[in-house]
């Protein structure tokens, strides 16, 4: 009769010549999804969802260290200074929350890294009046009147959130 043959992908192209997903990658994503830097993306990108507004504004996640079965993670937490104790008995909160947005035990511990200060992201946003000028400067050049005016709508409440 008829032999059946085996396809086993032993090459970077599927049977019919195309490119697997995970051979298209490059080698250092891979190696990053095999390890679950998905799961730290999604922490980080989330994190103020997870953990509550309150302890997000004392702390942020540093690294996850993961074994290879994606689960009892090690979360290391930059805290500001002042704020470690509140973070401390916070803890099993924090994994508690963590594990139930993953659906897992994805976090077994959470370690404490202290920082000194914190990073005021209003001083980055914001204008300085040379930059204002030069803004102003170019909008006045726009000859359309309806794209002028929303421009200069966009960059006050611009200035309006950065001020905030």
């Amino acid at each position: 009769m008829h032999n059946k043959k085996k396809y086993i992908n032993k090459s970077a192209y599927s049977i019919q010549g195309i490119k697997t997903i995970s051979n298209s990658l490059p080698p250092g994503v891979n190696k990053i999804m095999r390890r679950g830097g998905y799961n730290y993306s999604s922490l980080v990108n989330n994190w103020t969802e997870m953990v509550g507004k309150k302890i997000s504004e004392m702390c942020y996640p540093k690294s996850i260290k993961i074994d290879k079965n994606l689960t009892d993670g090690v979360l290391l937490l930059n805290v500001f200074h002042g704020n470690q104790l509140f973070v401390e008995y916070s803890k099993q909160d924090i994994i508690d929350k963590i594990n139930s947005f993953f659906g897992y035990k994805f976090i077994k511990q959470v370690k404490i890294a202290l920082v000194d200060e914190k990073v005021d992201m209003k001083n980055k946003d914001s204008l300085n009046s040379s930059e204002n000028k030069k803004i102003d400067n170019r909008i006045n050049e726009i000859k359309n009147s309806n794209l002028k005016k929303k421009l200069i709508k966009l960059v006050t409440e611009y200035e309006n959130k950065s001020s905030k």
